[in-house]
C-alpha cells in the first residue's frame, strides 16, 4: 500500500531542543535544534519510502481550546531565545530539502495531523505519524502507526494497549480521566494510571465511569458509592469538568485544509539554499554532500601512516555524528609506525601556524604518568597517533621512546611552534616527568570553555559535542572499559588508541576554532582569557610541580589524637541518649534525635525523611546539646579521614612531597580549587585546623611565607559600590569592622565595644555573602526584627552599597548573569525561576559573585607577578599554594628580607581599585607559624 508520512514537527522541535547538547556555530548562533530535527528526517527518509509526505508545525496565534479553555497551555514558558533563534533556519532547511511544511492558523498541529491520517487512511495509505506526543495514541488503527524516532518505540494498536493498557479506541476517556499536563488540562484529582485503566477496563467507557460514579449500592448494611474512596468524591467533583475535558484532549480529524493529500509529495532539493543554511550553521559534512550533489565534488586526502579503522555505528540516533556518518571523522585519522610516517609529520607539525597536541600515559597522577603515546592535528579531520609504549600481547613493534622525544624535544622547548590543547596543565607535567619544559602553549581549550560558557561542563567530549558537532567522540571507558575489568592505555590495541587518541587532537582543534572567535569577538572576554587565564597555568604547573614539605610524624599524631577525641565525643553522645547508637548513620541520628528525644524537625528530605544535614544540626545545636556533639563529631571525623590519614598517604615517593592539583575551571566564580589532596578547605579558626597547617614545613634552612589580602572583598565591595564612607574608610586605613560600628550605632570610633564591632563585622561580611535579615539574626542570635533594624541603618549610612546591590541583582535579572571587574561573565540559571527559593539563592549568589570572582581574578594576576618575579631573579624562593585569597611561599632565611616586602608590593599592585589593596605577610618554620 502506499505511505503517508506525517511529521509532528512542534513536538519534535521541543525535543531536539532539549536532547541536544548546546551546539553553536561560530557566531554563537545556536545549531543543536535544528541538527536534531533535520537528522530525524534524514533518518526517516531512509526508514520508510513514503508516497506522500509533510512536516506539519503549529501556527501562531490562539485555537478554539483556548477559547473553550482559557487555561488551556496557560502556564507554559514563552519560547526559550535560542530555540526561537532556530525557527527560521529549521523552516527554510526542511523546504529546501523537498519536504512540504503544513501550517494552519486557528488550528494545532495535532488536529492538522489527525484530519490528514483520517484522510490518508480513507485514500487507502498505510499512515506513519512520527511523534513523541501520546495523545496522537487515539489516532493509531489497523492503517495508522506511531513512530518515535528519538526512543526507536513504534506503537500499533497491540503496542497501544501495553504501553497504556487500554486500546487507542479508549485512549481520549483515559487522557479526560488522568489529565495532561502538557497542555494544563486538569484531570480527576488522585486518578492516575492505573486507577484510570481499572475504571475503564470494569465499566467499558468514560461513559461508564460517569454512570458508576453517580450510582449507589448496598453493601451489607450500607449503601455506599458504587466508585468509592476519595478518589470517587474526587472523581463526583470533577463530572461537570469531564465533558470539556474529553473535547480538549479529543485530536480533530475533520478540519478544513489549505492543502490535499495530492499536494504532499517529496520536491526537489533546492541544494543552493540547502548549502547555504549549511554552511552558515557550520554541519560541515552536509555541507560536503550538498556540494557534491551540486557538482562540486569532495577532495579525499591521503596521509603517511597506518590508517584507523572507523568506529561502530552508534546506538542511538541523537548519537549521530553531524559530521556524516558515525566515525566519518576518523577516516583521516593515521598511526606512525615507521621513522618515514613520522618524519613526515614531524615536517608538517613544524611548519604549522598551531598545532593540537595530546599525551596518552599509564596514570592519571600527572607527577606519576609515563607517555604511552601521543597524538598531533593541524589539519580538521587529520590526525596522526604516534604510540610508544602499548605493551599486550602480539603488539606491533613501536619507534623507541628515547630517540623519539630527542627528535620531538626542539618542538616541544620552543616558543616559536604555538601548541594548543585540552588541559595542557597535564601534558606539561607528564613530558616533564620525561626531562622535556614544554612551551610555546598558545591556547588550552578548557580554558577559552571555562571564559565563555563557565557554568558547562569543560571536558573534551561535552565540547566536541556542543562546539564541533562530534556527537559520537569515543570516551576513555570506550577503549579500556570500566570497574574492575578496566585495562592501562597500554594495554589497548594500537589501531583502537588510534582512533580515541587522533580524535582527541581532531576535536582539540575543532573545538578551538570555534572558541577562539568567540572569545576575540568580546574584548573583555579575550582579555580575560590571555592576560589572566592562559598566564595562570604555568604558574599552577609550577607549583604543582614544586609541592610542599609535610611533617608525617605530626600528622599521624593528630590522627591518633583526633581518633581518642571521637571516641571520647561517641561516649558522651551515647550517654545523653541514654543508648548506644552509630554516629555515622543519619538513620540512626534521626531516629535518636526525632522520634526518642522528639527534637523539633526543621527540615526533611526528599525522601520525606527528617533530614540530620549541618545546617539543621546547626541550628538545633543553639538549644539542644546532642546535636552540637554530632556536629563536633563530624568535623573530627573530617579532619581525620580528609587531612591526618590521607595527607601522609599522599606523598610522592620520588619526591617525598604532597603535589596537590590546581582546577582552574573547578568554579563558576574563577576561584581555583584543589584536589589529590584538597589543599584549600582546612580550616583556620580551629585549633585542631591549625595543628593540621602545622605540618606544612619548609625544608631545612628555608622558611614558610604567607602573603594573604587583607578583606579583599569588601575592599572590592567599596569599588563596585562607589560608596563615599567605604572609600574613606579604607582610604583613611581604618579598621572598617570598627568604623562600620560606629556608624550603626551612631558611636566615636574609640566608643565601640569588641561586641559592637563583631556585629558590624558580621554585617559588613554577611551583605556581600546576600546575607537576608533572617540569617544575620541567626548568626548573632538576634531577634529578626533587631537584625533588620542593624542593616536598615547600615543601609542608611552606606547608601551607595544599597543602590549597588539593587542595581546588581536588576541587571542579574535582565541579562541572566553579572560580570566581575575584569569581565569575567557569571552566570546565574536560577535568577527567574519561578520557585521563590531557588530565586532568592541566585540574587545571592548575584550579589557576591562579582566580588568573589574579582577576588578570584585579582589573586591570579598576583600569582603571575609573583612568579615572572621569581623566574626573572636568581632568588631560589617558590611558590607552594594557592588558597583563596593567600599564597603560600618556601623562602631560604636568606631570601626573607628580600621577598617578603616584594610579595607585599607586587601582590597590592595587582590590580587598581578605588581602595588600596592591603597585603599582609608573614613567616615561620610552618604554614601555621607564618600567619
Amino acid at each position: 500500500m502506499p505511505t503517508l508520512l506525517l511529521v509532528d514537527g512542534s513536538s519534535y522541535l521541543y525535543r531536539a531542543f532539549h536532547a541536544m547538547p548546546d551546539m553553536r556555530n561560530a557566531r554563537g548562533e545556536p545549531t543543536g535544534a535544528v541538527f536534531g530535527v533535520l537528522n530525524m528526517l534524514r533518518r526517516l527518509l531512509g526508514d520508510y519510502k513514503a508516497d506522500r509526505l509533510a512536516c506539519v508545525f503549529d501556527a501562531k496565534g490562539k485555537t478554539f481550546r483556548e477559547d473553550l479553555y482559557p487555561d488551556y497551555k496557560a502556564h507554559r514558558p514563552p519560547m526559550p531565545d535560542d530555540l526561537r533563534l532556530q525557527i527560521e533556519p529549521i523552516h527554510a532547511c526542511i523546504q529546501a530539502m523537498g519536504w512540504p511544511i503544513v501550517m494552519v492558523e486557528g488550528i494545532e498541529a495535532d488536529d492538522v495531523i489527525g484530519t490528514l491520517a483520517r484522510r490518508g487512511e480513507a485514500a487507502g495509505y498505510d499512515v506513519v505519524i512520527s511523534t513523541g506526543d501520546k495523545d496522537m495514541a487515539q489516532l493509531v488503527t489497523p492503517r495508522v502507526k506511531l513512530v518515535n524516532t528519538m526512543s526507536n518505540e513504534v506503537l500499533d494498536e497491540a503496542g497501544v494497549l501495553a504501553k497504556f493498557g487500554v486500546p487507542p479506541t479508549r485512549i481520549i476517556d483515559y487522557l479526560a480521566l488522568v489529565g495532561d499536563a502538557v497542555d494544563n488540562v486538569p484531570g480527576v484529582e488522585k486518578c492516575g494510571p492505573k486507577t484510570a485503566v481499572k475504571w475503564l477496563t470494569e465499566f467499558e467507557s468514560l461513559d461508564g465511569v460517569v454512570a458508576a460514579a453517580q450510582q449507589k449500592e448496598q453493601k451489607g448494611k450500607k449503601e455506599e458509592w458504587k466508585i468509592g474512596g476519595v478518589v470517587g468524591d474526587k472523581l463526583r467533583a470533577h463530572l461537570d469538568f469531564l465533558p470539556l475535558g474529553r473535547k480538549l484532549v479529543t485530536i480533530e480529524t475533520d478540519c478544513e485544509l489549505p492543502v490535499t493529500l495530492d499536494e504532499l509529495h517529496y520536491g526537489a532539493s533546492q541544494q543552493e539554499t540547502l548549502a547555504e543554511w549549511f554552511e552558515r550553521l557550520q554541519f560541515r559534512t552536509w555541507l560536503k554532500e550538498t556540494r557534491a550533489a551540486m557538482g562540486g565534488g569532495a577532495a579525499d586526502s591521503t596521509v603517511a601512516g597506518d590508517a584507523a579503522p572507523a568506529a561502530a555505528a552508534p546506538e542511538t540516533p541523537t548519537q549521530a555524528s553531524l559530521l556524516g556518518e558515525p566515525g566519518a571523522h576518523r577516516k583521516g585519522y593515521v598511526t606512525l609506525r615507521d621513522w618515514a610516517s613520522f618524519d613526515a609529520w614531524l615536517a608538517k607539525i613544524t611548519a604549522a601556524e598551531l598545532t593540537a597536541f595530546d599525551t596518552e600515559t599509564d596514570n592519571l597522577d600527572p607527577m606519576l604518568a609515563r607517555l604511552v603515546g601521543m597524538s598531533f592535528c593541524v589539519t580538521e579531520g587529520e590526525a596522526a597517533y604516534l604510540p610508544l609504549g602499548h605493551r599486550y600481547p602480539d603488539a606491533p613493534e613501536q619507534l623507541p621512546l628515547g630517540l623519539v622525544l630527542d627528535k620531538l624535544r626542539g618542538w616541544f622547548e620552543s616558543d616559536a611552534h604555538r601548541k594548543v590543547g585540552q588541559n595542557l596543565k597535564y601534558d606539561m607535567h607528564v613530558l616533564a616527568n620525561h626531562g622535556i619544559r614544554l612551551r610555546g602553549v598558545a591556547h588550552d581549550t578548557l580554558l577559552e570553555s571555562f571564559v565563555v560558557e563557565s557554568d558547562k561542563g569543560h571536558d573534551l567530549d561535552q565540547l566536541a559535542k556542543r562546539h564541533a558537532g562530534m556527537l559520537d567522540t569515543l570516551s576513555y571507558t570506550d577503549v579500556c572499559g570500566k570497574g574492575a575489568n578496566q585495562i592501562g592505555f597500554q594495554e589497548v590495541e594500537i589501531g583502537r588508541a588510534t582512533e580515541y587518541a587522533a580524535e582527541d587532537a581532531d576535536a582539540t582543534l575543532r573545538v578551538h576554532h570555534v572558541l577562539d572567535h568567540r572569545v576575540k569577538a568580546e574584548a573583555q572576554l579575550d582579555t580575560l582569557y590571555r592576560e589572566v587565564e592562559l598566564p595562570a597555568l604555568e604558574v599552577l604547573w609550577a607549583m604543582e610541580r614544586n609541592g610542599v614539605l609535610i611533617d608525617r610524624e605530626l600528622l599521624l599524631k593528630q590522627s591518633d589524637m583526633l581518633g581518642r577525641r571521637m571516641l571520647e565525643l561517641e561516649a558522651e553522645a551515647h550517654a545523653l541518649a541514654k543508648q548506644p547508637f552509630n554516629l555515622n548513620s543519619p538513620k540512626q541520628i534521626q531516629e535518636i534525635l526525632f522520634e526518642r528525644e522528639q527534637l523539633p524537625v526543621l527540615k526533611k528530605t526528599p525522601g520525606g525523611q527528617p533530614s540530620t544535614d549541618e545546617e539543621v544540626l546547626q541550628q538545633l545545636a543553639l538549644d539542644y546539646p546532642l546535636p552540637k556533639l554530632l556536629l563536633e563529631y563530624r568535623g573530627m571525623a573530617k579532619l581525620k579521614s580528609t587531612y591526618t590519614d590521607k595527607l601522609p598517604r599522599s606523598v610522592n615517593p620520588d619526591t617525598g612531597r604532597v603535589h596537590t592539583s590546581f582546577s582552574q575551571a573547578g568554579a563558576v566564580t574563577g576561584r581555583l580549587s584543589s584536589s589529590e589532596p584538597n589543599l584549600q578547605n582546612i580550616p583556620v579558626r580551629t585549633e585542631e585546623g591549625r595543628r593540621i597547617r602545622a605540618a606544612f614545613i619548609a625544608a631545612p634552612g628555608n622558611v614558610i611565607v604567607s602573603a594573604d589580602y587583607s578583606q579583599i572583598e569588601l575592599r572590592i565591595m567599596a569599588h563596585l559600590s562607589d560608596d563615599a564612607g567605604l572609600l574613606e574608610a579604607f582610604a583613611q586605613g581604618l579598621d572598617v569592622h570598627r568604623a562600620t560600628a560606629a556608624e550603626v550605632f551612631g558611636l566615636q570610633a574609640s566608643e565601640v565595644t569588641s561586641e559592637q564591632r563583631r556585629y558590624a563585622k558580621a554585617i559588613n561580611f554577611g551583605l556581600i555573602y546576600g546575607m537576608s535579615a533572617h540569617g544575620l539574626a541567626k548568626a548573632l542570635d538576634l531577634e529578626r526584627s533587631a537584625a533588620q533594624a542593624y542593616i536598615d541603618r547600615y543601609f542608611a549610612r552606606y547608601p551607595g552599597v544599597a543602590r549597588y546591590m539593587e542595581e546588581t541583582r536588576r541587571f542579574a535579572r535582565e541579562h541572566g548573569y553579572v560580570e566581575t571587574v575584569f569581565g569575567r561573565r557569571l552566570m546565574l540559571p536560577e535568577i527567574r525561576a519561578a520557585q521563590v527559593g531557588r530565586r532568592q539563592g541566585a540574587e545571592r549568589a548575584a550579589i557576591n559573585a562579582p566580588m568573589q570572582g574579582t577576588a578570584a581574578d585579582i589573586v591570579k594576576i598576583a600569582m603571575r607577578r609573583v612568579y615572572d618575579w621569581l623566574q626573572g631573579s636568581t632568588l631560589q624562593s617558590k611558590l607552594l599554594l594557592q588558597v583563596h585569597d593567600e599564597l603560600v611561599l618556601e623562602v631560604p632565611q636568606g631570601e626573607l628580607d628580600v621577598v617578603k616586602p616584594k610579595l607585599a608590593e607586587l601582590m597590592s599592585g595587582a590590580a587598581r581599585l578605588k581602595v588600596p589593596l592591603l597585603v599582609e605577610v608573614g613567616a615561620g618554620a610552618n604554614w601555621d607559624e607564618a600567619h
